[in-house]
């Protein structure tokens, strides 16, 4: 019995702590009246480890075999991210840590601070937003931490953005993110535009969480050619998403079927999962950092010092090549005692810019000994037959227009040659055609049509302005010059245009 009683009085007597706890509810109203928190020592020798040792199987249970979060209502597309599953993780550890820290606890004497009255819920991550507004071609906005997107509203919430963030006057910043900043009374009034917030608005709880980062974009009014298509939105994506390597969701404001199907295969080169139509969103979509905008250096162009990873055309063109499947690389000189003959694609324009004497244009190349195809707007917009006729061949041809665009399905080393036709246009043709191949990789060379190879000369007479002074209609506006010059028709001097095929056969063979 004695032995008993020995072993009875090792057992902790707990009655005390019970009247401790029931006098819990006094001291709670002592200082919510009077904010003032007594001395108080915590011992959870008894009930108290037990109730919180009860509680660790359940925080376990948040986390499943793999690691893996469990989750409960909506399914989300994608598994939490690093940061979300390591938070979770951190509150399970912080759990284990009051229990074994609790009898060492110790409340201070005085004031409550106020940013541990809500301790219970953890202080969320920081988050830092980036814009540059600088650029004459588009407006970009960078975010990472914790970014909520809705779709349907056209907000991005930038949740506790920090103080070296870029924070906007009144919290929001609203713009368009489309590249042709610069059109801003047309093109750009038909881009919806995008707010972001920073103020302290409650942002909406996440019902999808993404654990890879998002590029959010304007698809822009349809202007139905590849010109646009690239210049507008494929190479400013590819320089912007590029990086992640796949790894990266769009989501598309303006969201056109018809152009995402149409380069179908950029685009699943770019991401590999599909594109998110952005104003039918509902869902409101959690990344860890969010991309508005696109990044530009210009039409048909991409500067490897802008670039964040160097890119570079050649680079872009590398892509293209295998996106598409292409099979060449790189032009192989033909031998002219082979019987081969190198392989040259006309682009015949049809309303506008035509070649009248396309026949004799062929007839002339061919004769020279060059192999030709002849390419009308059927087989041209079709990007994905034309992508592979195009680097079957070793020269383009074709009237300044967004035909010769497809000049980047060439091999390396090839050569386009634009017809100029006549009005003073070298400039704006060489700056669109001709000044951004040399970072492709390509050969340029031009023939500019004279008077009297346009059309022109049978609605003007030889003193009008449009060949007198054809500058002067350029200071009427791009509505005059786009009428006029750019809706002629150009007839070649077969044999000036036989001698400049002459030459380009001569530099893509040898003996």
């Amino acid at each position: 019995m004695k032995a008993r009683r020995n072993e009875s009085s090792k057992k902790p007597r707990c009655g005390g702590a019970v009247a401790a706890w029931l006098l819990v509810p006094l001291l709670v109203l002592v200082v919510l009246k009077t904010g003032y928190l007594p001395q108080l020592t915590r011992h959870l020798e008894c009930a108290g480890i037990g109730q919180q040792q009860q509680r660790l199987p359940e925080i376990a249970n948040l986390q499943a075999a793999d690691g893996t979060p469990k989750t409960t209502g909506s399914v989300a597309e994608a598994p939490l991210s690093a940061a979300s599953s390591d938070k979770i993780a951190g509150d399970g550890a912080d759990a284990i840590k009051d229990v074994k820290d609790g009898n060492n606890f110790l409340a201070t004497n005085g004031e409550i601070d106020g940013s541990l009255r809500s301790s219970d819920v953890a202080a969320p991550r920081s988050s830092k937003l980036t814009c540059d507004f600088s650029s004459r071609h588009t407006d970009v906005c960078a975010m990472e931490g914790d970014v909520r997107v809705h779709g349907k509203s056209g907000t991005v919430y930038v949740v506790a953005a920090s103080k070296d963030s870029y924070l906007p006057e009144n919290g929001t910043v609203t713009f368009r993110p489309f590249t042709r900043k610069y059109e801003e009374s047309s093109t750009m009034q038909m881009v919806r535009e995008v707010t972001i917030r920073t103020d302290d608005t409650a942002p909406p709880s996440c019902t999808v969480t993404h654990d890879v980062p998002a590029v959010l974009f304007s698809t822009g009014p349809d202007r139905g050619n590849i010109f646009h298509g690239l210049a507008d939105l494929i190479i400013p994506l590819y320089i912007t998403a590029r990086e992640y390597d796949g790894r990266v969701q769009l989501l598309a404001t303006g969201y056109q079927r018809q152009w995402i199907s149409h380069y179908r295969h950029l685009i699943d080169a770019l991401s590999v999962y599909p594109v998110i139509d952005f104003d039918a969103d509902e869902a409101v979509r959690c990344f860890p950092s969010v991309h508005v905008g696109m990044e530009t250096h210009g039409e048909l162009r991409i500067d490897p010092a802008l670039s964040r990873k160097g890119y570079t055309m050649m680079d872009f063109r590398d892509f293209l090549l295998s996106a598409y499947s292409l099979k060449r690389g790189w032009t192989t000189p033909v031998s002219r005692s082979s019987g081969q003959r190198p392989r040259l694609v006309m682009v015949l324009r049809r309303h506008s810019r035509e070649i009248t004497n396309e026949a004799e244009a062929i007839s002339a190349a061919t004769e020279v000994g060059f192999e030709v195809v002849a390419a009308g707007p059927e087989l041209v917009g079709d990007t994905d037959r034309f992508a592979e006729v195009v680097n079957s061949c070793d020269v383009l041809v074709g009237v300044h227009g967004a035909g010769l665009t497809n000049m980047v399905f060439l091999p390396h080393n090839g050569t386009e040659v634009q017809i100029i036709p006549w009005g003073e246009l070298k400039f704006i043709a060489f700056q669109e055609y001709g000044r951004p191949l040399a970072d492709m990789g390509l050969r340029y060379l031009e023939y500019e049509a004279t008077a009297e190879e346009t059309t022109l000369k049978d609605v003007y007479a030889k003193d009008h302005a449009v060949f007198a002074d054809p500058l002067s209609i350029h200071k009427q506006g791009f509505d005059k010059v786009w009428s006029i010059f750019l809706g002629q028709n150009v007839t070649l001097d077969i044999g000036r245009f036989k001698g400049v095929m002459q030459q380009i056969y001569q530099s893509v063979t040898f003996t």
